[in-house]
């Protein structure tokens, strides 16, 4: 898939393609967008150096060789005010009602300008226990973090993304199996990836099966046996894929500026391990650009520019620090004393393939770590040349850096270096989610995932409302049908993610942290059919390997079980004989439809609804909900909303509601995940008692009378969900829609669906790296 293709070209022009305020585009192609970028942080270098290097720079980014951030492709050149860091883990939460809202505005100011966060919020006393001086109870950490997602949802981070949040949370804090279960909740703490702050004792004490103290500022709350909290994490991770588990001790052990910081919290999706205010700076080497003869004998990848590629890409990356914006103060301070950057790779599934290597086994863990050593080497030299030409990062300390694990197993060659010129950047590597970058730079593999699906195809509305079928195709897999032919047989070397052993996976992950001094986002695939027993040991081989964390993903209830394809009358012949489901693809051609929707819906002179009265309890004027209906084959769906009230307090939000919503009904499909979004709205002031039950805020009463109407209409069942089969059915003839609700894309499991998009609907919706990713419309929570 090229650059050319829609699915690219809408990527960049709605996130990374810079336009005036009106909507005018500057950008006008992508190179345009290369440029701004390379002549942005080529500004960080001497006057008479910035030609050259804006050249080397633009040499980098063309073809997708190098990938920054993408809140540095959308930013880097632009005046705006946003940062170019992707995360930030934020400052240590105080155990006092003040201190925890004053570092909550700071979490609102710093989602405002783009970055995602992480906290760690174990610093909260427990729940129960006593507050001195106001003769009260403490309410507990988790119920913190609910008014922290209700913040995130109301704040629209820079761009056209939500926020993103880590919730870390210490293995010996009293309320740990509160957090351990929250997230069982359907609509509860939506807006963050928690993951439990797994220690080096604990791991201990579950293998002797021994007490575990729950222990708060010194004081056991109570007792617990280890091995029964372990279990109790890794069910509730095997039922609704959270949380995810981090080995704090080993990160702290392993982390080259142990000697000046400590630990607690990363950024959303794990792969880099923060200190208080640490700012996350990411960049990823395509790998899949630099195989040479691919898929031949003699396939190999080139080293040489590899080794080329990383040092320029190191140079962009620390100039970044000195160009962008900082949310707040202690960021900026925090991220130029350190000057920690984090280069990955992307592609490099691709890449094995390209080499015929298949990912997973023996060889791919052995190939896969000498090409990332190779990395590891070529950044800590071009890290030490920048210190040469700029200097050291202030608080280098020659004899402490030097004793950190991580830098001891570097070649004496490096160490020696650092010895004689010190280093730039007291931290150089890590991998992160690319999952839209990588949809951007034509479909490659992302980070270090295996491919999820080779291929599959999507309906596109065109400007004139007809509709064409487009195929999309992983990087790897399109060049190898051009090469030998569409037709040509697959060889083994290619492999999707559900194909693999969920060790295979471990292995992968565990041989690229040896080479990587901060930490990987991925996310281990593991089968519906997985026993509980299985599952655990995927969790205790992570940690006996060396990874600093584990996070899983196996299909649930909660975060989006794999659903059933309605059968369709089809020969027996043509069925897939390991799934007896019809229309299913060849085993060399997996793929599965998704419906990309560009056009909404024509709205009828004339339409049929229903207006309902509101009465919130807090309120002297009533809200008045007015809920039209369009007709499609003979069933009535929701079409749009008014939200009124006499209470001009409330114009502004009611008017904005009205139109986002109205906005999300026109373009059809299952658009019951408003309801679900709207009920779960916490107000931090508190909620009122409605028709004898809690409602948590007005915004979440809004969403139960639209839920009520859903179900007065048909288009919710009595146990709430939508009934697909009948939105299939009416929403076929107009072709706005299409089959946008049908399960796709297929992997390896023809009868098999993913959840939903947030955001345009279509069922492919992958869990990668840590990260919720759409294959249709690159909707991310985190890239």
């Amino acid at each position: 898939m090229s650059f050319d293709a829609p699915i690219a070209r809408h990527i960049w022009d709605l996130k990374y393609r810079l336009k005036a305020a009106d909507g005018t585009p500057v950008d006008q192609d992508v190179s345009d967008t290369w440029a701004r970028v390379a002549a942005a942080l080529a500004e960080a270098e001497a006057t008479n150096a910035r030609d050259r290097w804006r050249t080397r720079f633009l040499e980098a980014l063309t073809d997708f060789r190098y990938l920054p951030a993408g809140r540095i492709l959308a930013g880097a050149g632009t005046d705006r005010s946003v940062t170019l860091f992707n995360c930030f883990v934020m400052g240590t939460i105080p155990d006092d009602m003040g201190g925890i809202f004053d570092h909550l505005k700071e979490a609102a100011l710093t989602m405002q300008q783009g970055g995602g966060i992480g906290y760690d919020f174990s610093t909260i006393r427990p729940r129960g226990a006593p507050v001195r001086g106001v003769g009260a109870d403490a309410s507990g950490p988790v119920s913190f973090m609910d008014v922290w997602d209700a913040m995130c949802r109301t704040i629209m981070s820079a761009g056209s993304r939500r926020g993103a949040m880590m919730a870390t949370l210490s293995c010996d804090h009293p309320d740990i199996e509160a957090f351990v279960e929250a997230k069982r909740d359907p609509a509860r703490l939506r807006m963050f990836n928690l993951s439990v702050l797994i220690s080096d004792a604990f791991m201990e004490a579950v293998r002797a099966d021994a007490d575990w103290p729950l222990v708060f500022e010194g004081v056991t709350f109570r007792t617990v046996k280890a091995r029964a909290l372990w279990d109790r994490i890794m069910r509730a991770t095997y039922d609704v894929a959270e949380p995810g588990v981090i080995f704090i001790d080993r990160i702290n052990r392993m982390n080259n500026l142990a000697y000046c910081e400590t630990i607690r919290a990363t950024n959303p999706c794990g792969e880099q391990p923060l200190p208080p205010y640490g700012a996350c700076l990411l960049g990823s080497v395509n790998l899949s650009r630099l195989v040479a003869d691919p898929f031949g004998e003699g396939a190999h990848l080139d080293e040489d520019a590899l080794d080329d590629l990383v040092r320029v890409a190191v140079r962009m990356m620390d100039n970044v620090i000195d160009v962008s914006r900082f949310p707040l103060p202690a960021q900026a301070q925090e991220a130029r004393a350190k000057r920690r950057i984090g280069l990955g790779v992307t592609g490099l599934a691709d890449a094995l393939a390209m080499v015929r290597v298949r990912y997973g086994t023996a060889q791919a863990a052995e190939v896969s770590g000498r090409w990332l050593a190779r990395v590891q080497r070529a950044a800590y030299l071009a890290s030490v040349d920048l210190a040469r030409e700029k200097g050291s990062f202030p608080l280098f300390d020659g004899d402490a850096y030097l004793e950190s694990p991580t830098v001891q197993a570097l070649d004496a060659d490096v160490r020696d270096a650092i010895a004689a010129h010190g280093i730039r950047n007291a931290l150089v590597t890590s991998i992160a989610p690319t999952g839209t970058i990588s949809l951007f730079a034509g479909n490659v593999s992302s980070g270090i995932e295996p491919a999820f699906s080779h291929s599959y195809t999507r309906r596109v509305l065109e400007p004139d409302g007809s509709a064409r079928t487009e195929r999309v195709e992983s990087y790897a897999y399109a060049l190898y049908r051009r090469m030998f032919g569409a037709d040509a047989a697959l060889p083994d070397y290619f492999v999707t993610a559900l194909e693999l052993a969920p060790a295979d996976h471990v292995r992968m992950q565990a041989a690229a942290q040896a080479h990587v001094d901060s930490s990987i986002s991925k996310t281990i695939n593991c089968p519906e059919d997985i026993s509980f027993d299985d599952f655990k040991d995927v969790y205790l081989l992570a940690y006996d390997t060396g990874c600093k964390g584990c996070t899983t993903y196996r299909p649930n209830p909660v975060t989006g079980a794999v659903l059933s394809a309605d059968p369709a009358p089809q020969p027996a012949a043509e069925a897939h004989p390991s799934s007896g489901a019809p229309d299913a693809p060849a085993p060399g051609d997996r793929h599965g439809s998704v419906v990309w929707m560009t056009k909404p819906l024509e709205r009828p002179g004339a339409l049929e609804g229903h207006t309902y009265k509101l009465r919130w309890p807090d309120s002297d004027h009533a809200i008045y909900i007015t809920l039209n209906d369009i007709v499609r084959e003979g069933r009535r769906v929701p079409f749009e909303i008014f939200i009124n009230s006499k209470n001009m307090e409330h114009y502004a939000w009611t008017v904005a509601l009205t139109r986002m919503i109205s906005a999300v009904f026109r373009r059809g499909g299952d658009v019951s995940f408003v309801v679900e979004e709207l009920k779960a709205v916490f107000d931090p002031r508190g909620g009122q008692w409605m028709e004898g039950r809690y409602v948590p805020s007005l915004l979440a009463a809004i969403g139960t009378v639209i839920e009520k109407h859903m179900r007065a209409i048909g288009f919710l069942a009595a146990d709430g969900e939508a009934d697909v089969a009948g939105l299939r059915a009416a929403y076929a003839a107009g072709g706005d829609i299409g089959d946008a609700d049908l399960p796709s894309p297929r992997v390896d499991a023809p009868a098999n669906a993913l959840p939903p998009c947030p955001k345009c609907g279509a069922r492919a919706l992958a869990r990668q790296e840590g990260c919720a990713t759409c294959l249709n419309c690159g909707h991310s929570k985190c890239s």
